[in-house]
């Protein structure tokens, strides 16, 4: 390299130190601005707060579960993948959690590298809103379960229900059947193309063996799925749902077929 390790070390330097500004609250507590920041551009609300003995402890002071509430059930942050991934999160940048609040406690001299800790745990926890694809879709059916499960008392579903009187039934599981106020009412969890193309053929395969029963829909993103899917689909399904954000139209949709006495 024609610059020198020691130029780079220095510009660096100078730039951190730039993005990085404390400013005192009141006796024990001072405010760090950082680069950080979550989607709508708010900074993260980090703290040095003195403890006993010269510990410093570096906290969010309950911020970034606050913010994140605003748009999220920071609830199902605890549950099934989602509370999975936090407590990684945890264990790999070693913050901890008291009420909400994720805090590190660190020597002076190691301050600075416990800061980027921090916020790097906060980004990976604000990151459980923008799971990637292959998590989503995992946690889509977490997500769909628990809404059935509030609107019909849990007794009353039966997950992976298989149609005995159909040929190879073990091999046409069908994600939820539900007493209906007429029929018997299947219910598909559809978050992929994939599952989109399979449930298709469940259906054909319940149409043939003359299957008496109703069907609910209910997409992760229909606008997702290709228009010939979507089309051999709506020929044998039932009612869809387009997003399990559509709560009116999922409950309004299940209530008018389910029984929930």
């Amino acid at each position: 390299m024609n610059i020198s390790i020691a130029q780079i070390e220095d510009k660096l330097c100078q730039l951190l130190c730039a993005d990085i500004k404390v400013t005192a609250k009141n006796g024990k507590l001072a405010r760090v601005e950082t680069p950080f920041f979550f989607a709508d551009g708010d900074p993260y609300q980090i703290y040095i707060k003195e403890m006993p003995g010269g510990v410093l402890r570096l906290t969010d002071m309950g911020h970034t579960m606050m913010h994140l509430s605003y748009e999220n059930d920071i609830d199902k942050f605890r549950e099934g993948t989602r509370g999975n991934i936090l407590s990684q999160v945890k264990a790999e940048t070693t913050a901890e959690e008291n009420n909400g609040e994720f805090y590190i406690d660190t020597p002076l001299e190691n301050l600075g590298y416990n800061i980027f800790r921090l916020g790097q745990a906060l980004t990976k926890i604000n990151d459980l809103t923008f799971l990637n694809r292959a998590r989503a879709e995992s946690t889509f059916y977490e997500d769909l379960k628990e809404q059935l499960k509030k609107i019909i008392p849990e007794e009353k579903i039966i997950t992976d229900y298989y149609y005995e009187e159909m040929e190879n039934a073990k091999d046409y599981p069908i994600d939820y059947r539900i007493e209906g106020k007429q029929l018997p009412l299947f219910v598909f969890g559809i978050p992929n193309r994939d599952k989109a193309r399979l449930t298709t053929i469940i259906l054909e395969r319940l149409l043939r063996s003359q299957a008496n029963y109703d069907s609910l829909l209910i997409f992760s993103d229909q606008s997702t799925i290709p228009r010939s899917d979507l089309a051999r689909l709506s020929n044998v399904g039932g009612e869809m749902i387009a997003s399990l954000d559509a709560e009116s139209d999922f409950s309004r949709k299940l209530l008018r077929k389910a029984a929930r006495n």
